[in-house]
């Protein structure tokens, strides 16, 4: 089995066919066709449907592209290493986060981290961490850094806990409800919630029902940042969000904490990554950042 042969299936998953991985790779069609071919003949099973829809995995193919990614991720992470270490800062950092570093802590690491590393290629992911853990686990992602999961992470994934966190409610400037001392001074109000860090729904349903209060009147519900800010900034919508929202640069002009005397627990802020997977230099200055950045 050749390393080639593994670069070219993990190729055809992203990518979604023969013809689109052909192009990325550089290679010309009948090639990748042979060395998928190859690969099927030697570990004797199918790994494609082939589909109008692309190129499908088996339940076989499931299984190798999960060992074969982790050894590409980790070829590619040796090779940045040594990249890295002798000074030529070239590369990419992949990481999750979700939105409670994206504002209370990626604003101060991220210029920082460009000044040390300007052409180390950074991707992003908004996200929790479900949805993160396949990435985790075959190295494509470097490390998550968010909500904690409910539950433990998969196996071979460690948990760090950095901070206890807290929510607010948080509604626009001026909002009519913003003298409200109480959770029961807001029982008219209409919500937006999110998943940004779990379903806050839930949590809110349980924080009415805690105080004996009719189940909260939810008109708007968002898996997007960027639709809580618009919404809350341009109507009467109040929302129960991680602390750090009321001192970010974009909102904090526009929205305002509504100071209620109880107390709203929010999941605590974790970093998860393989323990047995080495940062590379840069990603490993990252993480550090973020965390040096984390709210006190």
């Amino acid at each position: 089995m050749k390393l080639t042969q593994m670069r070219d299936m993990v190729a055809v998953v992203e990518r979604g066919s023969l013809r689109a991985a052909a192009r990325h790779l550089d290679l010309a069609q009948p090639a990748l066709t042979r060395s998928i071919g190859a690969l099927e003949r030697e570990l004797g099973v199918t790994l494609f449907e082939r589909e109008a829809r692309g190129m499908v995995l088996t339940p076989a193919g499931k299984l190798f592209h999960r060992r074969a990614s982790a050894v590409i991720n980790e070829v590619r992470r040796a090779r940045e290493d040594f990249d890295q270490t002798d000074g030529d800062m070239l590369g990419t950092i992949t990481v999750g986060l979700s939105i409670m570093p994206h504002m209370g802590m990626l604003p101060e690491a991220l210029p920082v981290f460009r000044r040390r590393y300007p052409l180390v290629r950074l991707k992003i992911i908004e996200g929790l961490y479900p949805a993160m853990e396949a990435g985790l686990q075959d190295g494509s992602i470097d490390f998550y850094l968010g909500a904690s999961p409910r539950g433990e992470p998969a196996g071979g994934l460690v948990a760090e806990t950095l901070l206890k966190n807290t929510r607010t409610v948080i509604g626009r400037r001026g909002h009519p409800l913003a003298g409200a001392k109480s959770i029961k001074d807001l029982a008219k109000a209409e919500w937006a919630t999110t998943t940004l860090d779990f379903n806050a729904a839930t949590d809110l349903n349980e924080l009415f029902a805690k105080h004996k209060m009719p189940p909260p009147v939810i008109t708007l519900q968002t898996h997007s940042a960027l639709s809580v800010m618009v919404a809350l900034s341009s109507c009467d919508l109040l929302a129960i969000l991680p602390a750090q929202w009321n001192e970010f640069p974009l909102t904090r002009d526009v929205l305002e904490v509504i100071n209620i005397k109880e107390k709203l627990p929010a999941p605590d802020i974790v970093l998860i990554r393989r323990p047995d997977l080495p940062l590379t230099p840069a990603a490993d200055h990252f993480c550090d950042l973020l965390k040096r950045y984390l709210p006190e």
